[in-house]
């Protein structure tokens, strides 16, 4: 069974954020103490296969991303921690590290298969985390059972980290959400803000909304890097490659065979200048047609992680819907799932033709829109210097 392990490591307490120079050292090491495993020995002797891993160096530590095939989600989380730490403690220069995090992303299809295949009483529960609640019993010399859910006070623990998000989104205002511009200046955190009015929305739901697209936004960059790395790495298309995919192959699936690497990298670049612009304050509205299915994918980003913490209630709901509705200015994109184009000739009055040719996805709606100019499409008009086109003007 195949599953990906997330590894948060941090530099040591009181140390200095590392430089550009400093990162692209760690990271080097840290791919090749990876490059030095095959196996690793598991729990009493248990096998469990190095298949792959992604390394992203930051200021104040490395993410890790490590494939395995394990007979367990238990064996594969505990065999990467000691592989990692290992690796961290026989390099000097990564000795002081420490592991924060280690924790398995079960891609839903691969769950599906595990699941299925598990059978008799000592079948691990049906979902991800009362698995893990299980095992964290069981540690402890206790027996968890296997329908433990969230406490109270863990889910009020995650609500009160999602709303403090909420700023985040610099450049929304609780407007955007479905509160009245009258309360958009209440504190963000005054308990007595959290009253709603007519809309049904309250100032918490619409913190809750916002910070779960923060939180979003750091699920769908990390899943688009995978993305975009299985594609380069098994040399493919969404359509023919055969290992599980996080995102990309939720967008519209008659281009499918077109979603190679290129493509994976064009769209990533694009979420992130979307959501960079989101964070700093300088959003104004969707620049082009990938801008709008990043902002459909991170919207079910934010709504499956409401959800996973049960608290994507009926106010949270309509804010994300507000939101949704404020900043997609038309639903033409949402045509690319449909199986079928409508006649635009015969229609009436005329439907106006939807973005369905992928060479436009990266092309400005209009001449002031932002396009990354790694994702923008090439400019046929420009020659060289002495061009006077207006894409090109001279300074």
């Amino acid at each position: 069974m195949t599953y990906a392990v997330s590894v948060d490591t941090r530099i040591a307490d009181g140390s200095s954020e590392l430089d550009e120079l400093q990162r692209v050292g760690a990271g080097a090491l840290l791919e090749d103490g990876f490059e030095s495993v095959v196996e690793i020995e598991g729990p009493d002797g248990t096998e469990v296969k190095l298949l792959d891993t992604f390394v992203g160096v930051y200021p104040g530590g490395a993410l890790l991303k490590v494939f395995v095939d394990a007979p367990a989600l238990e064996l594969a989380e505990e065999a990467v921690r000691e592989l990692v730490e290992e690796l961290l403690e026989r390099t000097e220069l990564l000795a002081e590290w420490t592991v924060e995090r280690c924790q398995v992303e079960l891609h839903p299809d691969l769950a599906k298969e595990s699941l299925a295949a598990a059978e008799g009483p000592d079948a691990p529960p049906d979902d991800l985390e009362s698995r893990r609640a299980r095992l964290m019993g069981l540690a402890g010399g206790g027996t968890a059972p296997a329908d433990r859910t969230a406490t109270t006070v863990e889910t009020e623990a995650i609500r009160s980290k999602i709303r403090t998000l909420a700023p985040r989104l610099a450049a929304i205002g609780a407007g955007m959400f479905g509160i009245p511009e009258k309360d958009e200046q209440a504190p963000r955190q005054a308990a007595a803000s959290d009253a709603s009015d007519a809309s049904g929305i309250s100032t918490e739901d619409a913190e809750l909304a916002a910070g779960a697209l923060i939180w979003g936004t750091d699920v769908l960059l990390d899943e688009l890097f995978q993305d975009a790395h299985a594609l380069d790495r098994e040399g493919t298309n969404v359509a023919e490659c055969d290992r599980p995919l996080w995102l990309l192959d939720e967008l519209p699936p008659r281009h499918a065979l077109q979603y190679d690497a290129r493509f994976a990298r064009r769209f990533l670049v694009t979420a992130i200048s979307l959501t960079t612009r989101l964070t700093e304050g300088s959003f104004e509205k969707l620049s082009c047609v990938a801008e709008e299915l990043t902002l459909r994918l991170l919207l079910r980003e934010a709504e499956v992680t409401l959800e996973t913490f049960g608290l994507l209630d009926e106010g949270v709901a309509e804010a994300l819907k507000h939101f949704a509705d404020r900043v997609h200015e038309d639903m033409d994109h949402a045509s690319l799932y449909e199986d079928g184009m409508p006649d635009i000739e015969q229609a009436d009055p005329p439907t106006p033709l939807a973005p369905t040719d992928l060479s436009t996805w990266f092309t400005p709606f209009t001449k002031g829109d932002y396009v990354h100019p790694y994702a923008a499409d090439e400019p046929e008009t420009y020659t060289g210097p002495d061009d006077q086109s207006p894409e090109y003007p001279q300074k």
